[in-house]
Formats: structure tokens, C-alpha cells, sequence
């Protein structure tokens, strides 16, 4: 088995870490994983929350996310993030401010008759909540 993988954050920003990791947390939209070296190959969503990445040196870095997507190898985990910021950059009114975004689509999604775009902006809504409630922002 082996010992680590190489780790990449990535969003449309830029690189926000290139690290050699041991585990990695990643809110999936359908529930919660880590991926650690030699892991069943696998892609995933994500829904907000707290990346949390544990580096070969010990170092434990957490970012906070607002969706995208992971791709898991054996050797390595890359997530593209559609926003990502480390959690200790994370303040109030950046947390405010994603849920007034969130709460302008799912508004805006209720006079649409699209199946299922206002569950998934009410989804939306409710984990950007979930997610100023538990970083405490």
C-alpha cells in the first residue's frame, strides 16, 4: 500500500494547493468521503462544505468549497472546485454573501417549470447555510 498521493485544489481562480497527502475529506454531494492512497478509482460532485486535507508532513490544511467536482485515483485526488478559499480566509461577510447568491437562485428558480432546478437551488440554500453554521462565520 502505498503511503501518499499527490493532492491538487483547483478553481477557476487558481491553484490553491499541490501537496503530497495521506487523506482527504471531501464533502460529496452524496455523502461524505475520504480518499487515501490506493482508493478505488472514482468521481464524485461536491456540495459546500470543508475540504480538509492531511499532507504527508503531518500539516492539516481545510478549505472551505462551494461545489465542483473530485477525481480519485490510486495515486492521486484532484478537485476542481467552482470556488474555493482557504477556511481561515473565510469571514462573515463572504459567507453572507454566497447565501445571498444562493437565495437570489432559488428565488429565481421558482418561476421556472424546470423538474427539479428549485430542489436542487433549495438544496443549494440549505448546505450554504449548513456550511456558515459550522465554520462559524
Amino acid at each position: 500500500m502505498a503511503d501518499a498521493m499527490q493532492f491538487d485544489l483547483v478553481s477557476p481562480e487558481r491553484r490553491l494547493a499541490s501537496v503530497e497527502a495521506k487523506a482527504v475529506q471531501i464533502p460529496g454531494a452524496d455523502g461524505d468521503l475520504t480518499a487515501m492512497p490506493d482508493h478505488a478509482p472514482m468521481i464524485t460532485t461536491l456540495r459546500p462544505g470543508v475540504l480538509r486535507v492531511e499532507a504527508v508532513s503531518g500539516e492539516v490544511t481545510e478549505y472551505v468549497v462551494t461545489g465542483g467536482f473530485a477525481d480519485v485515483s490510486g495515486t492521486a485526488t484532484t478537485v476542481l472546485a467552482e470556488r474555493a478559499l482557504p477556511k481561515g480566509e473565510v469571514t462573515t461577510e463572504i459567507m453572507d454573501g454566497l447565501i445571498a447568491e444562493a437565495r437570489e437562485a432559488h428565488a429565481k428558480s421558482t418561476d421556472t417549470e424546470v423538474h427539479g432546478v428549485v430542489d436542487a437551488a433549495a438544496k443549494l440554500l440549505a448546505d450554504m447555510e449548513a456550511l456558515k453554521g459550522h465554520i462559524n462565520a
